[in-house]
């Protein structure tokens, strides 16, 4: 019986010396054989020094390196599990996630976390480690593990609305449609190169374009973090087809004086995600001939779910596009009926790429739930055209005087005025009307409250428009790179206490 899951065996047959990764900081490559190799004799040592078995839980501590890739392939070829995990989070964080996934083994960075604080009964060790599986020459026979294409491969940890953590099971076979979906949609193949600088302890560092590459044959270029002059540097000098990034980071591409003469025509496609791309920033790319493709993913499906069109990103502003090709979406109110278009409600996803669940929490699996269709907590509504937008999350809207109000609809808005670079709402306290809206703005300009209501008077409702509004230097960004309003409700809470 062949593991039909092991990806590089077959590489390393049909293209063994083709570059899969090079280490952007470093320059040190390494071929589909080697990888392949120095993953088979991982999986011998770690069966018979940790007596590992299929579905075991590894957890990685880690900033970007070659070695959870490594670590990655070894799990395609023997049904270990991975639980990357975000090393900024508190020891605490940390603990309870490798508690409730039960991990067997722990592989850290040592200036990532601190391993006096790990469970005292899980072997912990330090990653760099795996170095010497690269210097064994010969590569060993590995009996088939018998996986199932519903075991998982991964066990990533998102946040929950009770205040713990969940760990979406994502599967083999979540992988591989998740793969043919990007290929089908950005005509990916192994002649494909591509740029991965966002974490690995999250599905866009993985999935987005790292596993569905790799499964192509293509070679990835894998850097340890954003460095916005590195990553423009690197762009033209290796000729990349494909890369992705979230608005905040192609702003700071922009801002660099060198971006105007660096040669970005190799690019076939730059993909956004994470939030809505300013109309702004999508002309600036487009003035260099770089089509804009923006889309719409969960840690709990794909990630890669749709995509727009680059010939509709200006006609279509704010819209994810539509389904890719093996993607079923449905949108319903809150009686799960389908609604009409135009008409706003939750959307859902539904396809082989969607998870099975929540690792040991049925309850969050079933609450996720609407028969085979995931529930995705996402406002949005599908046009005449079949064109999909978010409207907001679901957890981010708020309630003024009785009415509904979606921030993303709002923060639309003020992004199309001249002088806004940025802007985040939320909904904070008001005695008046419950909850009123209160605007972030990064801008060279100071923006008033009465500003915002003479800009917006014409173009939203009045109990949309901000009450109260902040001139900061910078939206606070989490670990992916999205603008964090939890750290940005909390100040002003404090402020106004």
């Amino acid at each position: 019986m062949i593991n039909t899951f092991d990806w590089f065996s077959k590489w390393s047959e049909y293209n063994p010396e083709r570059t899969a990764v090079k280490i952007g900081e470093t320059g040190s490559s390494y071929s589909y054989a080697s990888l392949n190799r120095a993953a088979a004799n991982l999986v011998v040592y770690l069966e018979k020094t940790y007596q590992l078995n299929r579905g075991d839980r590894i957890a990685i501590i880690s900033d970007n390196s070659i070695y959870q890739i490594l670590l990655f392939i070894a799990a395609q070829k023997s049904g270990f599990v991975l639980v990357p995990l975000n090393y900024r989070l508190a020891s605490e964080e940390l603990d309870y996630m490798m508690q409730d996934a039960g991990v067997s083994l722990i592989y850290y960075r040592e200036d990532c976390a601190d391993a006096a604080k790990f469970p005292s009964e899980v072997p912990a060790v330090i990653i760099d480690e795996l170095a010497k599986f690269f210097e064994i020459t010969e590569t060993p026979s590995l009996a088939d593990p018998g996986l199932d294409e519903n075991d998982p491969v991964f066990i990533l940890y998102t946040s929950g609305t009770t205040g713990f953590p969940k760990g979406a099971m994502y599967t083999h076979k979540m992988l591989f449609w998740n793969s043919i979906n990007t290929a089908l949609s950005l005509n990916m193949s192994g002649s494909t190169t591509t740029l991965n600088c966002m974490p690995l302890f999250h599905t866009g560092g993985w999935n987005v374009f790292l596993t569905p590459v790799l499964h192509h044959g293509g070679t990835l270029i894998l850097f340890n973090k954003y460095e916005p002059k590195e990553i423009l540097k690197r762009i033209e000098e290796e000729r990349l087809d494909l890369f992705m990034a979230v608005p905040t980071m192609l702003r700071m591409m922009t801002d660099l004086p060198e971006f105007n003469e660096t040669d970005l025509s190799s690019l076939k496609y730059l993909i956004v995600g994470g939030e809505s791309m300013p109309l702004p920033l999508i002309d600036l790319f487009h003035r260099k001939g770089i089509p804009v493709r923006q889309g719409y993913g969960l840690t709990e499906a794909g990630p890669n779910l749709t995509s727009l069109h680059q010939d509709e990103a200006k006609r279509k502003e704010g819209s994810i596009g539509k389904p890719n090709f093996y993607v079923q979406i449905r949108i319903v109110n809150e009686n799960d009926e389908d609604v009409k278009a135009d008409e706003s409600g939750e959307l859902l996803i539904g396809g082989p790429m969607v998870t099975p669940g929540y690792w040991n929490n049925k309850e969050a699996t079933e609450k996720a739930r609407l028969d085979n269709w995931l529930r995705t907590g996402d406002v949005a509504y599908r046009d005449e055209e079949g064109f999909i937008f978010i409207v907001d999350r679901k957890k981010n809207m708020y309630i003024s005087g009785g009415e509904n109000v979606y921030p993303v609809e709002v923060e639309r808005v003020l992004l199309q005025h001249d002088d806004i670079k940025e802007v985040v709402v939320i909904g904070v306290p008001d005695e008046k009307w419950g909850e009123s809206g209160a605007a972030f703005i990064v801008s060279d300009k100071k923006f008033t409250p009465e500003m915002i209501l003479d800009y917006c008077r014409d173009k939203l409702a009045k109990f949309k428009i901000p009450v109260h509004v902040q001139n900061i230097t910078e939206i606070p960004k989490n670990d992916t790179g999205k603008q964090d309003r939890k750290t940005l409700k909390n100040r002003y809470l404090e402020q106004t206490a």
